[in-house]
């Protein structure tokens, strides 16, 4: 065998050393016209390319309930879903089985609850919402939980209306078409599907009253009140909704030294993830803890208490 060949044999030997070490991961994300796709895109680029022997890519999924089982069956390394789903999965409840193994990397930003009409509609409250066509969201999603729990609070239930499952897209498609009277995102503030709904469409977001506020609040501790100011989107007024933090889930069993690379490189490259997802000026090291009634995993917490 001559030298030329054997350097060869070795180098094919060393590449594949290389990719057979290099671990590949997902992270959970949502429908592409949401704010977790091109979120967890941004993320997984990041990890990849920071972290050695890293390799991620964002997958499209239902979104919270969906990235919260997949986390805690290890389908997926990390999941980006509503802090009140990832509350109800830790604590065992509906729409969960059993307690699942979630603990939380770090907040995000804060996710609000939008129920959008035709401008020229006749529903002018969320209480008008009975006996209408409604998006709630898609099953296995975070504003279809979200959507559901809020109109309960404010003694709505689906029996009071003719619900509708559809995603972000079906859901501005349907209002654009007239085959829905209203529709829930649960989603940041100037979220793609509303932007690109308004642009097209003159609609209008249902404001929350005070009394609504404080039955919401008072029946999951995971809302909190925020004022959205006109503008946000094209031609909408100010309205007052409940919001809820979206978090980076993860398993509570994974490794420690991992989770804390993950935190690391994330908020070491805030700034690059600023620029393209522009509601990541929440995502800081105070915030991480946002969501009160689970710790952040130990990796997490490491950093934490070294920047705090």
């Amino acid at each position: 065998m001559n030298n030329t060949f054997k350097k060869g044999l070795i180098g094919l030997a060393c590449l594949f050393s290389v990719n057979v070490m290099a671990e590949n991961y997902t992270i959970g994300t949502g429908s592409q016209s949401g704010t977790y796709y091109p979120l967890g895109g941004i993320l997984a680029k990041i990890w990849s390319e920071k972290i050695d022997n890293f390799d991620m890519r964002a997958e499209v999924t239902a979104a919270s309930v969906e990235n919260t089982i997949k986390v805690s069956t290890n389908k997926q390394l990390a999941g980006i879903a509503m802090g009140n789903v990832v509350l109800q999965a830790h604590q065992g409840v509906k729409p969960f089985p059993r307690k699942m193994d979630v603990s939380v990397l770090f907040a995000l930003y804060p996710n609000v609850v939008q129920f959008i009409v035709p401008a020229d509609s006749d529903i002018k409250s969320i209480q008008d919402l009975k006996g209408k066509r409604i998006s709630l969201g898609a099953p296995g999603s975070g504003t279809r939980v979200s959507s559901t729990n809020i109109l309960a609070a404010l003694g709505i239930t689906e029996n009071d209306i003719d619900a509708q499952s559809l995603n972000y897209t079906a859901t501005t498609n349907a209002l654009s078409a007239g085959q829905i009277d209203a529709g829930a995102i649960v989603g940041s503030i100037g979220v793609g599907a509303i932007t690109e709904l308004a642009f097209t469409h003159n609609i209008r977001i249902l404001s929350f009253t005070p009394e609504e506020l404080k039955a919401v609040s008072d029946s999951n501790e995971s809302y909190q009140v925020i004022e959205v100011p006109a503008g946000s989107y094209k031609n909408v007024n100010a309205f007052n909704a409940p919001a809820v933090w979206n978090i980076l889930v993860v398993n509570k069993n994974m490794d420690t030294d991992l989770a804390y690379e993950m935190t690391k490189v994330a908020f070491e490259n805030m700034k690059e993830i600023n620029q393209v997802i522009s509601v990541t000026k929440f995502t800081t090291i105070q915030n991480m803890n946002k969501l009160k009634g689970i710790e952040l995993h130990p990796g997490a917490l490491k950093y934490y208490k070294e920047n705090m």
